[in-house]
């Protein structure tokens, strides 16, 4: 992987220049389906023109495949989704206190 930036060999092509840097980060928002058409378009685009960047993306597919068919069935105990409940608004309301304290 490099930091250079690739671009498709078009002079006129649609997809903003992209450093491997960026491509990388944003691997995961591709494999899941969270970035929009335009996202999408760019980060395809410069897999297309970057074994590297297209071989780290393929890495990361494939153990995105292997996690999903390993514990894709497996669902939390009970008790453990009771606990994430717990804290998560215990959180959540140490998060309202905070803000409150600070604009008051």
């Amino acid at each position: 992987m490099s930091n250079e930036t690739v671009r498709p060999d078009s002079s006129d092509d649609p997809f903003e220049q992209l450093d491997c840097t960026a491509v990388i980060a944003d691997i995961w928002l591709l494999l899941d389906n969270e970035c929009d058409t335009g996202a999408r378009a760019r980060l395809q685009g410069h897999l297309d023109g970057c074994p590297s960047c297209l071989e780290h993306y393929g890495v990361q597919r494939q153990l995105k495949e292997l996690v999903s068919r390993k514990c894709g069935g497996d669902a939390a105990p009970e008790s453990l989704r009771e606990r994430l409940r717990v804290e998560i608004r215990r959180s959540v309301t140490i998060t309202q206190t905070s803000v409150r304290r600070d604009l008051g």
